[in-house]
C-alpha cells in the first residue's frame, strides 16, 4: 500500500482465484497523538471532539483512556496542515519557531507515517493470506563503465522477470542518448512486468542511487511506481545509500533510501547483514561469496573482476552477458532463500515490507505493535522516559573447559529469556494493558504451531518456506522483548528493572542447568542463554546423550525448554562464544570472530581450516605440516597476493583521515595508489608490501591472477600466520607441543621433541570465564612511527 499525508491511500490486492492485481483507492483521516490540546487550540471553532463528528476543514480530538503521557488522539482531512496547525500552536506558545514535528520531542508528540497511520488504524497489514512465491518479484542489476554517477554510465541492465526469465539490455551507442534509450527501455520493461518487488544485492547502495543519478542528469523520468506522480522518492532509513566517490548528494543520501508508490524496493544486502549477524558464518557480505558459500553459485558461474567488466564486454559481450543474467540469478536465490523472515513480519506488524527488510533490531518492530494495540484499545500512551540510572545486568556467559573435547553435545534452551518472561510474568511496568507479555505469549504459541506445520510440509515446497519463514520471524521478534525491555530510554515502554528480573532468573535457570548436567557426569564446556555444550564420556550412545537432557529438561520450570539440539565428534573452546566443532559427518563449523572474521586475510583462515581438521581428528604431525607449507608459500611468494590482502570498511572520508594525526594502511593503500577521493562505507582490500609500503588489491574474483604484484612482506605475514592465527589453537596443546608445531621450519633445532605421540588437551577451568573483548582490527591501529 502507499499513503500520501494529504489523506489519500492506494491499496493493491492480489485476487486468490485469478491472480489478478486490483487496486483500492481510500480515504483515511491523517491523525497524531499529543500530550495537550494547547498546541492546537488556536484554532478555535475549527477544533472539535471527535464525539461530534468529522466535518470539513475541521480538526476533531479524542482524549484516550488512562494516564499516558500521550492522550490526545487529533484527526483532520490532511495531515500537513494538522502538522502545520500544531507546528504554528507550538511556536505561538513557547515563542520560537518550529519547523518540524520531531523538534518538538516524544514527550509532546508521536507522528507515524502516513503509510503507518492507516495500517494502525485499518488493522490491516501487508501479504495476509500470501505465501512468499506468491509475491511477483523482478531482480534487476546494472552494469556500469564505473563507480562514479557523475561522469561513468550505465551500459547495459540484467533483468529477471517474475516468471524467472533472464535477460540483458544494453546501450546502443556511448553517449548520452544511448543511455538515455537503455534507462527509458528499462522503464517500459519494469512496467510491462509489472512487478511487486524489485531486489539485487545492495540496490540500495549502488544500483538505486546510480540509477536516479544517471536518470538526473539525462533528463530520464524514472516512471517505476503504480500510482502517483512518477519518478523516484527518499524515505529515512537507518542505512542509506552513498553512490560514487563523494559525488553530488553522497550526504544526504547517506541516510535515506528511495521508494516509489505500489512496489516495494530490497536489498539483499540487509537479508545477509542479519543472518551473519546470527551465525557469524558468512565469509563476507558481497554477492558472489555469500552464493558461493550458500550454494547458490553454478559450476558454470561467470567470473569478471569488477573494474574490468566495461573492458571484458569490448571483447566479449556474451561473457558479460553472462556473468550479469548469474549476478540476478543469485540476487532472486538470495531473496528468497534469506527474505522469508521480513515478509513474515510485514503479515504481522503495520509497517511496509521494504521498511521491515531494512530494519536492524527487532525492537524497532515491537512499538508499532504495541502503539497499534494501544489505540484500538482508546488507551492513552506513555512517552518515552529517560533511565533512573540503573545499569542493565548483562546476560550469564560461562566457559568451563578449553581446548578439545571428544563426544560433544548441544542442549539448546528455547528462547530462555522469553520463557522467563512468561513464566513469570514479567514485563514492563508502564504496560498496563499487558500488550507485550500477551503479543509474547501469542508470537510463541504461533511460532511452535509454524514449526510443526513447516515439519510436517515436504522438503522445498513454498508450504515449507513459508511456515518456516514465520517462525523465523516470530523468534526475532519473541527474542528481541528481552533487548526492548532493557534498551532504557530508547523504546516505549523501556524496564530496565524488568529486564534485570529476567537475567537474574536467567543466570538461576542456567546454574540450574549446569549443576544437574555436571551431576550426570559429564563435562561442561560452555553456558550460555542459547544452551550448553558438554562432553559424554567414552561409551555413551546417542540414546543416553537424550536421556540426560531429557531429565534435565524435567526440572525446569514448565515454560522453559532445554532440547537435545545436536552432537559432535570434537570440539576446540577456545574462548567464550569462539569454537569449531567437528561434525560427526559434515563441514567444519567454525563460531565467534577469532575463527570467523570478513578481516582476516584468506591465506589465515584457509591454514585455521586445515589445522582445526587435523587438531579435531587429533592429527598433531598434520597440524605441524599445514604451517610448514604456509611459511614456505609465503617466503617463496607463491601465494597470491589476494591471499594476504585483508578486506576493510574505509570509515573515514578523505578529509577527515587526512586531518587525523596517525597513519593507518588501509587509507596510506589509497593514497600510495593515487586514490584521493572515497566514499565512507566503502570496502576495499589492502596489504602489507614489502618495506612497509601499503599496498592496495584491486576488487578480487574467484581465479584472477594477472598483474598479481607479489610484493607482499613475506616475513610481516609470517609473523601474523603465528602470532594471530596459530595463536587461535595455543589453548589445544601443551607449551611444548605448541613450541614445537609452530617452530620456525627454516630454523631447525638438533633437540625438537617428536610429535609422534602428541595428543590435543581439554583444560577444565578452576574459575569458568566470562566473554572477553575482541582485539582491535589491526588493520585500523595507528602503523608504527617510520611506517607508512
Amino acid at each position: 500500500m502507499w499513503a500520501e499525508p494529504d489523506g489519500r491511500a492506494f491499496v493493491w490486492r492480489r485476487l486468490p482465484q485469478s491472480g489478478s492485481l486490483v487496486r483500492e483507492d481510500v480515504r483515511f483521516r491523517p491523525w497524531l497523538l499529543l500530550a495537550s490540546l494547547e498546541e492546537v487550540r488556536h484554532l478555535g471553532t475549527r477544533l472539535r471532539p471527535e464525539s461530534e463528528g468529522p466535518a470539513p476543514h475541521r480538526v476533531t480530538w479524542q482524549e484516550l483512556e488512562g494516564p499516558g503521557a500521550l492522550r490526545y488522539l487529533v484527526r483532520a482531512e490532511d495531515g500537513r496542515a494538522l502538522a502545520s496547525a500544531v507546528l504554528q500552536g507550538a511556536s505561538r506558545r513557547l515563542g520560537r519557531p518550529f519547523g518540524n514535528l520531531r523538534e518538538l520531542g516524544a514527550q509532546t508528540v508521536l507522528a507515524l507515517p502516513p503509510e503507518e497511520q492507516y495500517l494502525v488504524a485499518s488493522g490491516r497489514t501487508y501479504f495476509r493470506e500470501l505465501r512468499f512465491d506468491d509475491l511477483r518479484r523482478m531482480q534487476l542489476d546494472l552494469e556500469t563503465t564505473g563507480l562514479d554517477p557523475t561522469h561513468d554510465r550505465i551500459f547495459l541492465v540484467a533483468i529477471r522477470d517474475a516468471e524467472g526469465r533472464t535477460d540483458t539490455l544494453e546501450a546502443h551507442g556511448d553517449g548520452d542518448a544511448a543511455e538515455a534509450d537503455l534507462l527509458r527501455r528499462l522503464v517500459a520493461r519494469i512496467r510491462a512486468i509489472d512487478p511487486d518487488v524489485l531486489e539485487n544485492h545492495n540496490l540500495h547502495g549502488f544500483d538505486l542511487p546510480f540509477l536516479a543519478h544517471r536518470a538526473r542528469l539525462l533528463g530520464v523520468t524514472l516512471a517505476l511506481g503504480r500510482a502517483g506522480p512518477p519518478g523516484l522518492r527518499q524515505r529515512p532509513a537507518a542505512r542509506g545509500a552513498s553512490p560514487g566517490r563523494g559525488g553530488p548528494g553522497q550526504e544526504a543520501m547517506r541516510r535515506a533510501r528511495y521508494t516509489v508508490p505500489g512496489r516495494e524496493f530490497i536489498d539483499t544486502m540487509d537479508a545477509v547483514k542479519r543472518h551473519d549477524f546470527a551465525t557469524r558464518e558468512l565469509p563476507g557480505h558481497g554477492l558472489k561469496a555469500v552464493a558461493r558459500h550458500l550454494g547458490l553459485a553454478g559450476p558454470e558461474r561467470e567470473h569478471i573482476p569488477g573494474a574490468r567488466v566495461y573492458e571484458v564486454f569490448g571483447s566479449d559481450p556474451e561473457r558479460v552477458r553472462r556473468y550479469a543474467r548469474d549476478d540476478v540469478t543469485e540476487a532472486a536465490g538470495l531473496a528468497r532463500m534469506l527474505g522469508g523472515a521480513a515478509f513474515a513480519l510485514a503479515r504481522m506488524a503495520p509497517r511496509r515490507y521494504e521498511r521491515l527488510a531494512d530494519a536492524g533490531p527487532a525492537t524497532g518492530v515491537i512499538d508499532p505493535l504495541i502503539v497499534r494495540a494501544y489505540l484500538r484499545a482508546g488507551a492513552a500512551l506513555p512517552a518515552h522516559e529517560p533511565g533512573d540510572g540503573t545499569s542493565h545486568s548483562g546476560a550469564a556467559l560461562h566457559l568451563f573447559a578449553t581446548g578439545v573435547a571428544r563426544h560433544v553435545v548441544k542442549a539448546d534452551v528455547a528462547s530462555l529469556y522469553p520463557s522467563l518472561m512468561r513464566e513469570y510474568r514479567i514485563g514492563p511496568r508502564r504496560d498496563r494493558l499487558g500488550v507485550m507479555l500477551a503479543l509474547v505469549d501469542r508470537l510463541v504459541e504461533q511460532r511452535l504451531a509454524a514449526k510443526a506445520r513447516a515439519r510436517a510440509a515436504a522438503p522445498g515446497s513454498p508450504e515449507r518456506h513459508t511456515n518456516e519463514a514465520l517462525s523465523s520471524a516470530m523468534k526475532i521478534v519473541v527474542n528481541s522483548a528481552y533487548g526492548y525491555l532493557g534498551a532504557g530510554g530508547l523504546t516505549r515502554f523501556a524496564d530496565v528493572h524488568a529486564a534485570n528480573e529476567v537475567t537474574r532468573h536467567g543466570r538461576e535457570v542456567l546454574a540450574r542447568i549446569c549443576q544437574e548436567l555436571a551431576r550426570r557426569g559429564v563435562t561442561l564446556l560452555e553456558a550460555d542463554t542459547d544452551g550448553v555444550y558438554f562432553s559424554v564420556p567414552d561409551g555413551w550412545s546417542e540414546a543416553d546423550e537424550r536421556r540426560v537432557v531429557s531429565e534435565v529438561a524435567a526440572l525446569l520450570p514448565p515454560k522453559v525448554r532445554l532440547e537435545f539440539d545436536g552432537r559432535y565428534a570434537a570440539m576446540l573452546s577456545h574462548e567464550p562464544k569462539n569454537y569449531a566443532l567437528q561434525p560427526y559427518d559434515g563441514a567444519l563449523i567454525l563460531r565467534g570472530v577469532a575463527f570467523r572474521s570478513s578481516r582476516a586475510e584468506p591465506f589465515g583462515e584457509e591454514f585455521l581450516r586445515r589445522a582445526l581438521r587435523c587438531l579435531l581428528a587429533g592429527d598433531i604431525p598434520g597440524v605441524r605440516e599445514a604451517y610448514v607449507e604456509t611459511v614456505t608459500a609465503l617466503r617463496r611468494r607463491t601465494l597470491p597476493t589476494q591471499s594476504v590482502a585483508a578486506q576493510v570498511r574505509l570509515t573515514k572520508t578523505p578529509a577527515q583521515y587526512l586531518a587525523a594525526r596517525r597513519r593507518e594502511l588501509p587509507y596510506e593503500a589509497m593514497l600510495a595508489s593515487g586514490r584521493t577521493q572515497w566514499a565512507s562505507g566503502e570496502q576495499v582490500r589492502v596489504y602489507r608490501a614489502v618495506g612497509g609500503r601499503a599496498g592496495l588489491l584491486p576488487e578480487p574474483e574467484a581465479g584472477e591472477t594477472e598483474s598479481d604484484p607479489r610484493d607482499y612482506d613475506a616475513d610481516f605475514y609470517v609473523r601474523q600466520l603465528r602470532e594471530t592465527f596459530a595463536a587461535r589453537l595455543v589453548r589445544a596443546l601443551t607449551p611444548e607441543d605448541f613450541a614445537t608445531v609452530f617452530a620456525d621450519p627454516e630454523q631447525p633445532s638438533l633437540f625438537a621433541p617428536s610429535l609422534a605421540n602428541a595428543r590435543p588437551i581439554l583444560t577444565v577451568l578452576d574459575e569458568p570465564e566470562g566473554e572477553q573483548p575482541h582485539a582491535e582490527n589491526p588493520w585500523m591501529s595507528p602503523l608504527p612511527l617510520g611506517e607508512s
